[in-house]
This record gives structure tokens, C-alpha cells and sequence, in this order.
């Protein structure tokens, strides 16, 4: 399943003044000595992500676009895994990693081993295949930033931060299908989603292989969503009808989400016929 057609995200700062910052609870739940357990086998194809996302000035550690770039510079074309555990960190640090992996001349694989929290969730999203740990979590929320300034500063801030809001919320609704309005309310509540849900939702397409073993169904399931996705795709239809098409064929409801007043709300046979309809439609036009 490609994501090369994703939006691209801006990657510009609005105002010297204002510094993206890690929000403190994804540092509480972030457990950093989480490794993949097949690092090493994978090593010469394998970029991993488990730091804070930027510069960390108070360590002199933190992943970069820099550090990202010259790590697919090594690789070269080609298919590369991306291991991450991440608490997040500079949301524009985490758009131009995005931009550089959406880019990539090769089959992104992303794997969330336990946490991909704001920016980082934002980095996962670049992979042509998602995958997340069954205890992992995603979480997705507004741009959070520290600034100062007088009640007009911040005023003026609060604009300048919408269009980065608006920026993520059309990557969620690319990989996942989802109407905006549904996105924006699980970023406004700042959503935490485990590793059935993130999949149940769209923001992956399956668990970790470890994950997956004597759960042969539910491997099946994604890979039968990805042919469909792909079926649909060549009939013409563009991916953010597909994925919702397909969210909806899956749960049997307008509203994938649960998201409220709104949205897409309608459950039960109605909806199921349509969604169903809709899909065996665009796949006869191909066959």
C-alpha cells in the first residue's frame, strides 16, 4: 500500500519565538529502553527513532531531519525499516522526518514497538506499511508550544498555530480515511490509541509480526484491506474515499471514529448496504 501520494507537510517555523515542546504525559508513559528484538538482523536496512524528536539541548541527544537524511544518504534506495519509540518532540523536526521517508525511493516499513506520541505519530504515518505492538500506543493531539508575548503575542500565536494543526490533521485523514471534522476532535481531545484501535482506526495496518502469531485472521484482514485499497485505487477512486470506504465497510458505520455530532453517524444495515455496494461497485469497473 503506497503513501507516496500523502500530503506533503510544511516545514517552515511561524515565529522564532515559539518552540514546539514534548508534552510531560508522553514523557510518563514513553519507556525508553524498548528495542526491536531483531535490530541487529536488520541492521544494514534499519533506521531507529527512539529518542526525543529534535535537539534535545538538555542532553545533546535527539533524532533530527538531519541525522534521518543523512541515514537514507547511507542506505540508499531501496526498502528500509523504520523502529520507533518515541515520546515526540519539535512537531517541524518531525514533518520534514515525515517528508523525507514519504520521499524515500523504497517501501517504507514503520514499527511502532510502544510509543509514536505527536511528532513521532506524525513520523509513523510516512511508512507504506504501519506496523504497531499490541501493548503500543499512538497518540495524536494539537501542536503544543511554549511561547511569551502579551495577550496580542499570543493571540497571533494561536493563528499561526492552526495551519500546522491543519497540516497534520490532513495526514491522519489520508492514511486513515476519516472525515477532517472526526480527526480534528481526536486531536482536540488528545487521543491515545492502543495497538487494536490504531489498526481498527487506520492509523496502521497491522501488528508487529511478534504479535501476529497464531493470529492468522487478523493478518489476513489487513492484507485483504490492502488489496482492496489498491482495488479501488485503480479504478479511480482517490485514497481518502478508498480508506473511508473501507473504515466504513469494517466497522458497519459512517463514523469510524465514534466521534459524535458532526460526523458521520449512521450505523446499522443501511450503512452497511451502501458502504458494500459502494465497494463491489468500483471493483467490477475493473474487472
Amino acid at each position: 500500500m503506497s503513501m507516496k501520494e500523502l500530503p506533503g507537510a510544511p516545514t517552515g517555523r511561524p515565529s522564532a519565538s515559539v518552540r514546539s515542546e514534548i508534552l510531560p504525559r508522553a514523557f510518563d508513559r514513553w519507556q525508553p529502553g524498548i528495542r526491536a528484538a531483531v535490530e541487529e538482523a536488520e541492521e544494514d536496512r534499519t533506521i531507529s527513532i527512539y529518542d526525543v524528536i529534535g535537539y534535545d539541548y538538555w542532553t545533546g541527544e535527539g533524532v533530527t531531519a538531519r541525522r534521518i537524511a543523512a541515514a537514507l544518504r547511507s542506505l540508499g534506495p531501496g526498502d528500509v525499516t523504520v523502529n520507533i519509540n518515541s515520546p515526540g518532540g519539535d512537531m517541524f523536526e518531525g514533518l520534514a522526518i515525515y517528508n523525507l521517508l514519504r520521499e524515500h525511493k523504497g517501501e517504507v516499513t514503520v514499527k511502532v514497538l510502544s510509543l509514536a506520541a505527536s511528532a513521532a505519530s506524525v513520523i509513523a504515518m510516512a511508512g507504506d506499511t504501519v506496523q504497531i505492538a499490541r501493548s503500543g500506543f499512538l497518540m495524536i493531539h494539537n501542536a503544543w508550544v511554549i511561547a511569551a508575548g502579551n495577550r496580542n503575542d499570543l493571540r497571533e500565536i494561536a493563528d499561526w498555530l492552526e495551519p500546522f494543526d491543519a497540516a497534520m490533521a490532513d495526514i491522519y485523514v489520508a492514511r486513515t480515511g476519516m472525515e477532517s471534522a472526526a480527526v480534528a476532535k481526536l486531536m482536540d481531545a488528545e487521543s491515545w490509541l492502543g495497538g487494536s484501535a490504531a489498526i481498527e482506526q487506520g492509523f496502521a495496518d497491522e501488528l508487529l509480526p511478534s504479535d501476529q502469531i497464531g493470529k492468522g485472521e487478523s493478518k489476513a484482514n489487513a492484507n485483504a484491506a490492502r488489496r482492496i485499497e489498491a482495488a479501488l485505487r485503480a479504478s479511480g477512486l482517490p485514497k481518502t474515499e478508498a480508506m473511508r470506504l473501507i473504515s466504513e465497510f469494517k466497522t458497519g458505520t459512517g463514523d469510524p471514529s465514534g466521534s459524535g455530532e458532526g460526523d458521520p453517524t449512521e450505523r446499522g444495515p443501511a450503512a452497511d448496504f451502501r458502504s458494500t455496494a459502494a465497494i463491489a461497485a468500483s471493483l467490477t469497473a475493473i474487472l
